[in-house]
């Protein structure tokens, strides 16, 4: 059985620039979403008081959704041009960031 070529070091620092970038995307996203979805550049946060539980979760719902699939298209990207550059995919068999 030939042995597993092991990721190169500079796959970290790639991931967290990754991470970072994806986590600004996705707000950017959110607050597009949000105003088309309500019409208003601020969405609420939960310690608003003057917003009602369903608009708040409401808000978290969609912002967790895009953050999820926007993280998730940015990390497949990554993932998939180290491989194309190093020949060896960023995760060990069973996968997964953690």
């Amino acid at each position: 059985m030939a042995k597993k070529k092991k990721l190169p070091l500079a796959y970290k620092p790639l991931g967290f620039v990754l991470g970072w970038t994806s986590g600004t995307l996705a707000g950017l996203a959110f607050q597009k979403t949000w105003k088309a979805i309500r019409h208003e550049d601020n969405a609420p946060d939960a310690l608003d008081r003057d917003r009602g539980w369903g608009e708040i979760l409401l808000a978290a719902a969609v912002q967790g959704a895009i953050f999820a699939v926007v993280r998730s298209a940015v990390d497949r990207a990554g993932a998939t041009a180290i491989e194309r550059s190093t020949g060896v995919w960023p995760a060990d068999d069973k996968g997964g960031r953690d």
